[in-house]
């Protein structure tokens, strides 16, 4: 069905006027009203420039890719990306030749030796990986030239006929060519792919990585290390150990604390709940949650008190830990979004006096909406007053540690008993590159796992570390390689510099929607997200209009907003609770991208009130 049914647009899907393939174009002669409107009015505005590359640092690197952004300004359509290709089949042997560095893989290596059992490393040399490599790499270039927007055009119509005619997915009785292979898979995933470098995908925090660290994470999957036993990774396993070192150190946790890279923030809250639990229970009850569960005596009386914007993972984390999403109390914030420490003290006196169990508190450092930044300490005090465990969902805000300066709101970060980071997130690392940090490294005892086959005593004893007493999981890979050529490229300074310039751009996009009277700020950013919406001349239609020019943008392949909705209505504003927001996690976007995602938010927002406004005065049909 139509967003606009009975409207101006009736009886035509967007889908069935986009394009449906990779390579294929847009017609804007072919759309109807609405999605030509909001093509016209991106492609008037939108510059989306080269992104230039300079040996000389961070600083400088960004400072060429918004001169490199200003001079790729067109008079109408985006600046065409430049892309060096891979050379032909016939060419493999010769190219073959000139960049294996492996005297093995050099002398012996030819193209048509190269099938898809060839493996990606070993004594032969890394000779085929280059070359498969290349070929996809093209494959990407080529497919990003096939759209210039950040999402493919047409939806999820368009995007699942383009995956059901490429045949991927499919296992068929005989293979193919890996080089057509991998240029075809190449091509179909950058065209449909949500491109998190393009400045105009801003929807959620979800970064565009840096080059270094995906060209470590190639030496990593080329490898495949797994982080349960130390033969199974001994670098990496160290290196492991000197990341988390240099993350508790920026926290400001003892020598005697610990950590383990996890798949995200999820995972990691998961575990700051499930070693509150066990602690709680050993403490307090002298009980063995590792054998005998969660006694009946304490069953359905522990509790878990959380920010009412806190990520809705603890909730889910306490229904798997078998607490119930109802064990989570919500406790209030302020109309900045940060925890009320008065209201959190009132949450806990009503537990005592229920004669309930404060299993936890959980603070957040970066709400996922506006950003926001608990008050550390004194929410730490009320915990211990309580005797309940403290853990810190840092998961957006702890990438502010990387930096030279000091954030003052993360002062007191020392005082959980655990943190989460997410260095996909403020951190430009390709996911996942989550963390888990523990205050004390005997906290982890509820992970602690004897396998004669992975951690035998005897080798332990001789000096051989395990690894796989501080992970939920078993087979993990070796993450922190990426993390670790990512600190030693950038320093602390690279990541400051990277993080002031997304702040920068937050502060700048929140001017840039108060200057337009069709728009309307929800709050000052905190970090880098910028919440608002668009103003319809009918303030009853504010919540529709918003969702449905939305998806517009992302039907047309051309902005991806984020939305989200408030728990209540803000006092002094027109009804409604819907909101976009602007997640700017890329330093390379310039101030003109912003303002031309903004018109393209305006143009939007005009053509999805107009077409509701006709829809009420025909009424129903």
């Amino acid at each position: 069905m139509s967003e606009y049914p009975d409207s101006a647009y009736p009886d035509e899907e967007l889908h069935t006027h986009l394009p449906v393939r990779a390579g294929a174009t847009v017609d804007i002669g072919e759309m109807s009203g609405v999605e030509a409107d909001v093509v016209r009015g991106i492609l008037r505005a939108e510059p989306v420039g080269r992104l230039a590359t300079t040996p000389t640092g961070p600083a400088l690197s960004i400072a060429a890719n918004l001169a490199a952004a200003q001079d790729s300004l067109t008079d109408g359509r985006p600046a065409p990306r430049t892309s060096a290709a891979s050379p032909p089949p016939a060419d493999l042997a010769m190219a073959a030749n000139s960049t294996a560095t492996n005297p093995i893989a050099t002398n012996s290596i030819a193209a048509n030796s190269i099938d898809a059992t060839a493996l990606a490393s070993g004594p032969a040399g890394t000779g085929p990986l280059a070359l498969l490599l290349a070929t996809v790499l093209d494959g990407l270039d080529r497919g990003r030239a096939d759209w210039l927007g950040p999402l493919p055009p047409g939806g999820p119509h368009a995007v699942r006929e383009a995956v059901a005619s490429s045949g991927f997915g499919v296992l068929p009785d005989k293979g193919e060519d890996p080089f057509e292979t991998l240029a075809a898979l190449g091509r179909l995933v950058a065209w449909g792919s949500a491109d998190p470098a393009h400045p105009h995908c801003a929807a959620h925090l979800h970064c565009p990585p840096l080059a270094t660290s995906v060209a470590a994470e190639t030496a990593v999957a080329a490898l495949n290390q797994s982080l349960d036993s130390w033969d199974q990774s001994p670098a990496a396993g160290e290196i492991e150990e000197r990341i988390v070192r240099t993350l508790t150190r920026s926290v400001g946790y003892p020598d005697s604390s610990a950590g383990v890279l996890t798949s995200g923030g999820t995972e990691s809250n998961l575990m700051g709940l499930l070693l509150a639990r066990d602690d709680v229970l050993r403490r307090r009850f002298d009980a063995d949650p590792d054998l005998d569960g969660v006694p009946p005596f304490a069953a359905g009386r522990m509790r878990i008190l959380a920010s009412d914007q806190a990520h809705f993972s603890v909730a889910r984390n306490a229904a798997v830990l078998g607490l119930g999403e109802r064990s989570v109390i919500p406790v209030a914030s302020d109309p900045e979004g940060r925890m009320r420490a008065d209201a959190l003290g009132e949450a806990l006196g009503a537990v005592v006096a229920r004669d309930e169990i404060a299993l936890a508190v959980v603070g957040t450092a970066g709400t996922t909406d506006l950003g926001a930044i608990d008050p550390l300490g004194a929410i730490a005090k009320l915990a211990a007053r309580h005797g309940a465990w403290f853990h810190v969902d840092a998961a957006y805000g702890g990438g502010l540690l990387l930096g030279t300066e000091a954030d003052d709101r993360l002062h007191d970060l020392h005082t959980a008993d655990s943190v989460t980071l997410d260095l996909h997130k403020l951190g430009w690392q390709p996911v996942p590159a989550g963390c888990f940090l523990v205050k004390h490294a005997a906290s982890l005892r509820s992970l602690e796992k004897r396998v004669s086959y992975l951690n035998s005593a005897d080798d332990e004893q001789a000096g051989y570390p395990s690894l796989l007493g501080r992970s939920l999981r078993t087979t993990r890979r070796a993450d922190a390689v990426k993390l670790a050529a990512a600190f030693r490229a950038l320093g602390r300074e690279g990541f400051q510099q990277l993080t002031d310039r997304c702040r920068a751009l937050a502060r700048y996009a929140a001017a840039a929607v108060r200057a337009h009277p069709d728009l309307e700020l929800t709050a000052e950013p905190h970090l880098t997200t910028v919440l608002f919406r668009y103003l319809p001349p009918d303030p009853h239609d504010a919540d529709r209009v918003n969702g449905v020019l939305r998806r517009h943008l992302l039907e047309a392949g051309r902005a991806v907003l984020g939305r989200t909705e408030l728990a209540r209505e803000r006092p002094g504003t027109p009804p409604g609770r819907v909101r976009l927001k602007l997640t700017l996690l890329n330093p390379h976007t310039t101030e003109p991208q912003i303002d031309a995602l903004l018109a393209a938010v305006r143009t939007a927002g005009g053509a999805a009130s107009a077409a509701a406004s006709a829809a009420s005065v025909r009424g129903p049909s």
